[in-house]
């Protein structure tokens, strides 16, 4: 049965997340398909609001196979509004960014979610999230989201319908594979290639109403939809301390560019914190040339 409180609720020990936290997956309960904001009905008016902000949303249809090019899946030329009518007629992916942007009820959830988390944690008492962002996702039946990585810390919760969660520890992947997506500062997600993991190192959750996980930052992963229509809801961040090490990974691509051999974050503190503050400055400057350099071709 749904309400009329927007509190989120998740159930996690203490010891568990601290062990945990963008190291290995862990599953967790949650209350948010009790939530009357997540009822088809009302996605249904959130996704209206959606129309002309194109950035702001994607839908798409499923891969055809787990290690499909994530860009090369097919996008569908329809608005949010169209392709939730499409739901249970096609195969269709949706993805909504930033919902509180866009009802104040999403902010108010995602808010009490973060306090939640932190409070759980001893390390993320005595950091500071950098940037915080949710999504919503509605899928039809049978559709396969492909294999790649994000550079957040997600906690992702399964609303309606059921998931099937192949996750794998960031440990999965090698220090030149992060490399390589974090030298330019970039946001967005990761192509790597399945076949390279460790079949021993995969988790796989089976998700459905109630069930959520934590899925670590860098943690490679693909899903599959199984049943009938599946609702999800993540939020996703990154602290001050793990955008550190992401500039210090950013830092040793440019050195194994002419032959070094960095030593991985964690090895050498003080000389990952001047890497790290190097990229602090390269990325803004590499930005800036980009953007006056486009300018001057008139792109």
């Amino acid at each position: 049965m749904k309400n009329n409180s927007y509190m989120g609720r998740l159930e996690l020990a203490p010891q568990a997340l601290d062990r945990s936290f963008n190291r290995e997956p862990i599953g967790f309960d949650h209350n948010l398909s009790t939530l009357d904001l997540f009822g088809l009905d009302s996605l249904r008016t959130l996704a209206e609001k959606y129309q002309g902000h194109d950035s702001d949303y994607m839908v798409a249809s499923s891969a055809s196979a787990p290690d499909q090019k994530f860009r090369s899946v097919k996008s569908a030329n329809l608005n949010p509004s169209q392709a939730i009518d499409r739901l249970k007629t096609e195969s269709v992916r949706i993805l909504l960014k930033r919902p509180q942007d866009y009802d104040s009820r999403f902010q108010e959830l995602l808010d009490g979610l973060t306090e939640q988390v932190v409070s759980l944690s001893g390390g993320l008492k005595t950091d500071r999230i950098m940037r915080l962002e949710s999504s919503i996702f509605l899928t039809s039946a049978k559709t396969l989201t492909p294999f790649h990585f994000d550079p957040s810390a997600v906690f992702f919760f399964q609303i309606a319908g059921e998931k099937i969660y192949h996750l794998y520890p960031p440990s999965a992947l090698t220090e030149p594979e992060m490399e390589q997506f974090y030298f330019r500062g970039m946001v967005d997600i990761a192509q790597v290639e399945l076949n390279r993991r460790d079949p021993k190192l995969e988790h796989v959750f089976k998700l459905s109403a109630g069930k959520g996980l934590h899925q670590p930052q860098n943690a490679p992963h693909w899903v599959e939809t199984n049943g009938d229509i599946s609702i999800s809801y993540s939020f996703f961040f990154e602290t001050l301390a793990a955008r550190k090490i992401s500039r210090t990974r950013g830092f040793n691509h440019y050195l194994r560019k002419i032959g070094a051999q960095p030593s991985p974050p964690g090895a050498h503190p003080r000389l990952d914190a001047f890497k790290a503050d190097a990229m602090d400055v390269w990325i803004p400057c590499r930005k800036t040339l980009s953007a006056v350099k486009s300018a001057a071709l008139g792109k």
